[in-house]
């Protein structure tokens, strides 16, 4: 079972982290409904790192609000690397973040299928002139609410380790 109290961990860095290196984020949220979002903005101080979240969980949020093309979900299904990457990079280039979270999973209890087992979550980070990152995460049938806390879990250490990547870049640069 995940740990609240190290998800706001987790969600403290990433702010801190973020607010330190003056870059700004948002999340492109399916199967976690915003939870990603709502870790980051339970951090006091989070309006200096978030600009904001989508909540995309129909297969339509996904055209209309990060510009996922219909035929892409039509062909390789909303659960996929494909549609992570692009909602990631919809959500950059819908919003005024640096750095970009995606997640688009299963979560269960039902909706699983052999080639897409429930627990199955494609996440992908997207950040400003750096190539996309995608991670495909099996969690198992772990429980609905568990699939979500540790989609969450993952995806704050992903921001994290772009924030990283994104300085990294910036020293490469200077």
């Amino acid at each position: 079972m995940t740990d609240l109290a190290r998800i706001e961990d987790s969600a403290a860095r990433v702010i801190r982290e973020a607010s330190a290196a003056k870059l700004m984020l948002a999340t492109a949220e399916s199967c976690t409904g915003g939870l990603i979002a709502g870790a980051l903005t339970e951090i006091a101080g989070s309006s200096s790192a978030v600009d904001r979240g989508f909540v995309t969980y129909s297969n339509e949020a996904k055209s209309d609000m990060l510009g996922v093309p219909a035929e892409l979900i039509s062909r390789v299904g909303a659960v996929s690397r494909d549609v992570a990457i692009a909602m990631a990079e919809g959500a950059l280039a819908a919003s005024r973040a640096d750095v970009t979270v995606a997640v688009t999973g299963i979560a269960g209890p039902g909706g699983g299928s052999a080639d897409k087992p429930v627990g199955l979550v494609h996440m992908a980070l997207a950040a400003r002139g750096l190539p996309t990152h995608h991670e495909e995460l099996r969690f198992g049938d772990i429980g609905r609410s568990a699939v979500r806390l540790a989609t969450v879990e993952r995806a704050l250490a992903g921001l994290s380790q772009s924030i990283a990547k994104v300085l990294s870049a910036r020293e490469t640069s200077d």
